[in-house]
C-alpha cells in the first residue's frame, strides 16, 4: 500500500493510498487507512508527495547516438518516475524499418529494459509502407516518418506522394502515424541562407527553421490524414498555432493528437543564446511568447502530450562553433516529469488546474494514443501497478552530475523546476529510490503492444 496525495479521477486530489497486489492496482482508498490495516500490509507513507499513475514517455530515442542504449535510457527513465518509453526507431545503426529489426529490438529489450517499452517502426521512402502490416504484427504500436530530410541512412524524408500510400497502410493496419512536421523547401533553402550569413550565431538555428516551416508542415500532414482516414501524432510541437491548427482538424472530424516538450515550456531564444548548441532541437527554441502560447494551450486543455523527445548526444557533438554543424537534440527522459510537473505547479499551485492536465499529458494521454490506454495511465482497479511519487519542492534545483543517462549533462543543468521524483514503481516493485538511489534492474521491464 502507497499513501500520498492521490489522483482519483482527473481533477480530484486528496489523502489517501493505492493498494497493489500481484503487480496490479486493486483500489485507490480515500482518507487515512486505519491503524490494523497498516499493520497488515507493507506500506509506505509519502505524506504530501504526489502519488501518480506512473509516467508514458511517448518520445524516446534510446540509440540516435551508439553511447546510449535500452539500459542506460530506461534506467534514466525510471528515475524520472517513467514507467513505461515509447522508443524511436531512427538509431544510428540504422532505422527498424522490418519486422526482423522489430524482433531484434524486443530481444533487448527483454534483455536491458528497467522500464517496460512500446515500440514504433519506420516506413522507409521507396515502397517502405508496404511493410506496416509485418511490422504490426510483430508488435509496434505505430510508426513514425519525417516530411524534413535529415539524414539518407538514417532520418530521411517521406515526400508528399509517398505520405498518401503511408498513411492509408497505417490505416489498413489500425496505428498510430507519428510525423517529424518541418517543411523541408524552406528549411533546406533557409540554411544555405543563414551558413553564408552568420554561421557562428546560436539563433542562426531558429532561423533556419522559423514557425512557418513548421505550421506548412503539420497542415500537410493533417489533410492527407484527414483524406486517409489516419490516426495523426504530430510530434514535438513548439508553436501555439499548432495546436490551433489541429484543434481546427479535429472539429471537421480528423483524428489529431500532438505533443509538446518540457523544452518548449522551458527555455526562449535569451536561453538559446546562452547555452548555445545545448539547446540545439529540431524545431528550435522559439521566442517567449510561443513558450507562454504553449502553456495556455495546455492550460486550456488541447495538449494531449507531452514528452521528452530524449536524444541523448554526447557534449563532443554539441562542440563546433558553428551551430549547424552540431547535432540537434537533447537527453531528457529523466527530466520529462520534474519540468513539466513542477513548473506546472509554481505556475498555479492549485494541482486541479494546469498540474492536472499536465499530469494527464504524461500518462493516460499517451496511454490512450498508443492504444495501451487499459491498463497503464490511470490508478483505476486492474490497471498495472506503475506508480510515480511526485515531492514539490520549490527549491529543488537539476544537477546533470546525478543524472542516468550516459549523455551526461542535461540543458536542465541548474534549473529550479519545482520538484523531483521520490519514488518509482513498476507493475508493483519499486525500481527507483530517490532516498538511497536504488534502481531497478536490466530485464525486469517488458514490451508493451497496443491492446486493440
Amino acid at each position: 500500500m502507497v499513501s500520498g496525495i492521490i489522483r482519483f479521477e482527473p481533477g480530484k486530489y486528496g489523502r489517501g493510498s493505492v493498494w497493489i497486489s500481484g503487480g496490479r492496482i486493486v483500489r485507490a482508498s480515500v482518507g487515512e487507512p486505519e491503524a490494523a490495516v497498516i499493520g497488515s500490509v507493507t506500506h509506505q507513507d509519502f505524506g504530501d508527495a504526489y502519488v501518480l499513475p506512473g509516467a508514458i514517455d511517448a518520445h524516446v530515442h534510446c540509440y540516435s547516438h551508439d553511447g546510449e542504449g535500452m539500459f542506460a535510457a530506461t534506467r534514466s527513465a525510471v528515475a524520472g518516475g517513467v514507467t513505461t518509453i515509447v522508443e524511436m526507431p531512427f538509431d544510428a545503426t540504422g532505422p527498424v524499418k522490418n519486422a526482423d529489426l522489430v524482433k531484434r529490438k524486443r530481444d533487448i529489450i527483454t534483455r536491458e529494459a528497467v522500464s517496460d517499452v512500446a515500440l514504433l517502426g519506420t516506413l522507409w521512402p521507396g515502397g517502405g509502407w508496404r511493410e506496416a502490416e509485418p511490422m504490426a504484427e510483430a508488435g509496434v504500436v505505430g510508426y513514425k516518418v519525417s516530411l524534413y530530410h535529415t539524414d539518407s541512412d538514417r532520418f530521411p524524408r517521406v515526400d508528399d506522394a509517398e505520405l498518401l500510400d503511408t498513411m492509408a497502410a497505417v490505416t489498413g493496419v489500425n496505428r498510430t502515424l507519428c510525423v517529424h512536421a518541418e517543411n523541408n523547401e524552406i528549411v533546406q533553402h533557409l540554411q544555405r541562407v543563414e551558413t553564408e550569413s552568420d554561421p557562428l550565431d546560436p539563433l542562426t538555428h531558429a532561423r533556419t527553421r522559423p514557425p512557418v516551416s513548421e505550421s506548412l508542415g503539420v497542415l500537410t500532414a493533417m489533410e492527407i490524414a484527414a483524406d486517409r482516414g489516419t490516426r495523426l501524432h504530430l510530434c514535438h510541437m513548439s508553436i501555439p498555432r499548432a495546436v490551433k491548427l489541429a484543434r481546427w482538424w479535429n472539429e471537421d472530424g480528423a483524428d489529431i493528437s500532438l505533443e509538446t516538450c518540457p523544452h518548449y515550456l522551458t527555455f526562449d531564444e535569451d536561453d538559446m543564446i546562452k547555452q548555445g548548441a545545448r539547446l540545439k532541437i529540431n524545431p528550435p527554441i522559439r521566442e517567449r511568447e510561443h513558450v507562454e502560447g504553449l502553456w495556455s494551450s495546455l492550460a486550456d486543455g488541447f495538449v494531449p502530450v507531452v514528452s521528452s523527445d530524449h536524444a541523448p548526444w554526447s557534449l563532443d557533438r554539441k562542440s563546433d562553433e558553428q551551430i549547424l554543424k552540431n547535432a540537434s537534440g537533447a537527453p531528457g527522459v529523466e527530466t520529462l516529469v520534474s519540468a513539466t510537473l513542477g513548473q506546472a505547479l509554481l505556475r498555479d499551485p492549485d494541482p486541479r488546474g494546469v498540474f492536472d492536465l499536465a499530469v494527464q499529458a504524461v500518462t493516460e494521454g499517451p496511454a490512450k494514443r498508443f492504444g495501451f490506454g487499459d491498463r497503464k495511465g490511470s490508478l483505476k482497479p486492474g490497471f498495472d501497478a506503475d506508480l510515480m511519487v511526485f515531492q514539490p519542492d520549490d527549491s529543488y534545483v537539476v544537477d546533470e552530475a546525478q543524472l542516468h543517462s550516459n549523455a551526461g549533462w542535461s540543458p536542465f543543468d541548474g534549473y529550479r523546476v519545482g520538484g523531483y521524483i521520490k519514488r518509482t514503481y513498476l507493475r508493483g516493485r519499486e525500481v527507483w529510490n530517490a532516498d538511497s538511489g536504488a534502481i531497478g534492474e536490466s530485464g525486469y521491464g517488458v514490451l508493451v503492444e497496443r491492446s486493440d
